[in-house]
């Protein structure tokens, strides 16, 4: 058999030759590309967000909660830094520093209300003056107080009528006993009690509070929230004393607060006994009510501190009927209607 050479041509070879150089020289390049990743991996590390980034496009859920977290943490160190900023610039200042700016709330942008009060004005102090609480204003009567419940009480809402009468001087609290409020009424009334407080319940936690004052009204009915009774408070004092307490009423400013204010200041006498160190305090913002009970003990001559005693609960006012408790034929002063009042978030109602 004849064999013919096939002659390899020099090209081939010189074609694997470059492929191995080219190999090399990337194999080479790498190290380079990895100093310059591990260089760029601290920049990285400061999320940086676009202009236009939305969180909810992100849909993993575990991810998104991660960057939120990251976001606020830096929001959180932008506001430190500024804040360290303007004071070493007002020490450097001294007293040529400019005032402080007040700070944006919803109170400080409150829409302007035509029945906010003036403390000056005629028509309100004659107002005051003939309405049912004027004879309590004017030292004739004393605050006696009826407590109950709806029907069939829990052990949670019956221990809050019991610290709430511990709270309020001359209070009693009483079972309904199935009795109609039309028919309780009439005998506080013939017995002298000029408040009765009715608790409602609802779920076994108590959920509102009907405050009628005797024998004229008003009548007024709350949503009762964030109850907390002795026990769940911490660092609470000892239990209060029979002295009578002062009285703190906060941000009452329209016609409505006034009333309001005024019914909820009947319910204790008019003249506190110092000596009991005890004060009960309505804050009214942004319409609700929040009420908390204190003892102050003096430390010494400038300090002074305060124990919280309890019960705490919050206040929502629901309606306003003018006279004595009647669901079917009453005459309402002012009702909430959430949809209405409630859609501007800047504007109160008390």
């Amino acid at each position: 058999m004849d064999f013919t050479e096939v002659p390899v041509s020099s090209d081939d070879g010189g074609k694997k030759k470059e492929k191995k150089s080219k190999m090399k020289s990337a194999r080479e390049e790498k190290p380079d590309v990895s100093a310059v990743e591990v260089k760029q991996e601290p920049e990285a590390t400061a999320t940086v967000f676009p202009p236009t980034f939305n969180m909810s496009e992100i849909k993993n859920k575990q991810r998104r909660h991660v960057l939120f977290m990251k976001m606020k943490q830096e929001k959180r160190k932008e506001k430190m830094q500024l804040r360290k900023k303007r004071r070493k610039e007002r020490e450097a200042l001294g007293d040529k520093a400019p005032p402080k700016e007040v700070p944006k709330t919803i109170e400080n942008q409150r829409v302007y209300d035509e029945t906010v009060v003036d403390p000056e004005d005629e028509e309100v102090a004659f107002d005051e003056a003939t309405d049912e609480f004027s004879a309590y204003f004017n030292g004739l009567t004393n605050p006696k107080v009826l407590i109950t419940t709806s029907d069939r009480p829990r052990g949670r809402t019956v221990k809050f009528c019991q610290q709430l009468a511990t709270v309020i001087p001359n209070a009693y609290v009483y079972y309904r006993k199935g009795l109609a409020l039309k028919k309780i009424i009439p005998q506080c009334v013939s017995r002298d009690f000029t408040y009765l407080i009715v608790v409602n319940e609802d779920r076994r936690v108590p959920n509102g509070l009907v405050l009628c004052h005797l024998p004229d009204g008003p009548t007024a009915h709350f949503k009762v929230s964030s109850v907390r009774l002795r026990k769940e408070i911490k660092r609470r004092g000892k239990d209060p004393t029979q002295h009578y307490p002062e009285v703190i009423l906060n941000h009452f400013t329209t016609r409505l607060g006034h009333s309001v204010g005024r019914l909820l200041a009947a319910l204790f006498p008019q003249e506190p006994q110092f000596v009991g160190r005890q004060v009960a305090t309505f804050h009214n913002q942004r319409d609700f009510i929040f009420f908390r009970f204190h003892r102050y003990i003096f430390k010494n001559e400038k300090k002074v501190g305060i124990q919280e005693l309890g019960p705490r609960f919050t206040l929502k006012l629901r309606s306003l009927q003018k006279g004595t408790f009647d669901s079917k034929y009453g005459e309402y002063e002012w009702v909430l209607k959430r949809h209405e009042m409630d859609a501007c978030r800047r504007k109160f109602q008390l």
